[in-house]
């Protein structure tokens, strides 16, 4: 975004933009020139020195990188081999944004949480749109109509969002998260905790830790009465790197009431609903199962607002004096570097 262009220009970088990378975000190429950015309209990664992007490049975009180059971005480290292969041989320092250590200096490069953040809001979103019914309590000449009853699992950043937008468009929220730290957050934003009888999992980095087949399928035996008397149940619960956990099936879903819907931020990665499809919709009963894909992108403006700043913060800390020069004892650096002198770091699949 221009406002990202403005510091990186500020940080002594000549920046190059692809014409008519904003489109989508409502910025034409002219706010970029007045930021200061000269724009290409052929290609731009052959001459760069450092190059931003979202998604993980393709194996023929990173062919076309030159020797020493840096890139910053998401690069599903877990899943994109090939990729990985292609800028290790191609003698790149790639850095992902998936594996940015979770410290206070890495807030503001926390692409992770902002994008979250993205989901979460619009989840709640989706399910008001998809619902039959209203979500506040209204009392009318002609009766009283209940507020909606909405379950969100997962207290994260994301969770944190859909419970606090659900909330402001007047629904009754409860939330679970298997982290007994995140029931003061989840009662600060005006939503129920919902307390199981069933052992902490607290992890590291803020996130849960794995848990057993066992404790799964208890889990899911106690959550299972909370969902049917749902409304709209919204799931958040995703790490990183491995396949999400399974909280809803099948057969929980069909005890919902007619017209519920179920909003599976996590369907990408396996899916936190048995059945979910991302990028469709999928009726099991009587409840609309929606799947998420992409979901930052259905609000590009301020997801592309905090994704920029976040790329923007983590290259100009690996510049110095208009060079990006990578320093490799900084943590943060040190941190998420997954390509780096012909090598890939430890425990990447390739």
């Amino acid at each position: 975004m221009p406002d990202s262009v403005k510091m990186l220009v500020k940080a002594g970088l000549e920046v190059v933009i692809e014409t008519g990378a904003g489109r989508h975000a409502f910025v034409d190429d002219a706010a970029y020139v007045s930021a200061g950015a000269q724009i290409s309209p052929g290609d731009v990664l052959a001459g760069a020195d450092a190059v931003l992007h979202v998604s993980p490049l393709s194996v023929d975009q990173c062919g076309r990188l030159r020797k020493g180059a840096v890139t910053v971005g998401f690069l599903a480290p877990s899943s994109n081999a090939d990729g990985i292969a292609a800028l290790r041989d191609q003698g790149v320092s790639a850095f992902s944004l998936e594996l940015l250590p979770r410290i206070s200096r890495a807030q503001s490069m926390d692409a992770l949480t902002s994008q979250a953040l993205v989901a979460g809001y619009r989840a709640a979103l989706v399910a008001a749109e998809r619902m039959p019914t209203f979500l506040p309590l209204l009392m009318t000449a002609a009766g009283t109509i209940p507020p909606a009853k909405v379950l969100v699992l997962g207290a994260g950043v994301a969770g944190l969002q859909a419970i606090a937008t659900a909330k402001r468009l007047g629904a009754v929220v409860e939330a679970y998260d298997v982290r007994p730290a995140s029931a003061d957050e989840v009662r600060s934003m005006g939503a129920k905790f919902v307390e199981l009888d069933l052992e902490a999992l607290e992890g590291g980095g803020g996130y849960a830790r794995e848990m057993t087949d066992d404790r799964a399928a208890r889990q899911r035996e106690l959550l299972t009465p909370y969902v049917a008397k749902s409304n709209a149940v919204i799931t958040t619960a995703s790490v990183p790197g491995r396949a999400a956990p399974l909280l809803i099936t099948r057969a929980m879903v069909e005890q919902m009431r007619p017209g519920a819907v179920v909003i599976d931020l996590a369907a990408e990665s396996g899916g936190n609903v048995e059945g979910s499809v991302a990028g469709e919709e999928v009726v099991i009963g009587g409840a609309t199962v929606w799947g998420a894909r992409d979901v930052p992108s259905q609000l590009p403006v301020d997801a592309s607002r905090l994704y920029s700043r976040n790329v923007a913060d983590l290259l100009i800390l690996m510049t110095r004096e208009g060079v990006v020069t990578p320093d490799w004892e900084d943590e943060i650096v040190a941190g998420c570097w997954v390509t780096r002198d012909g090598a890939v770091r430890e425990g990447v699949a390739v």
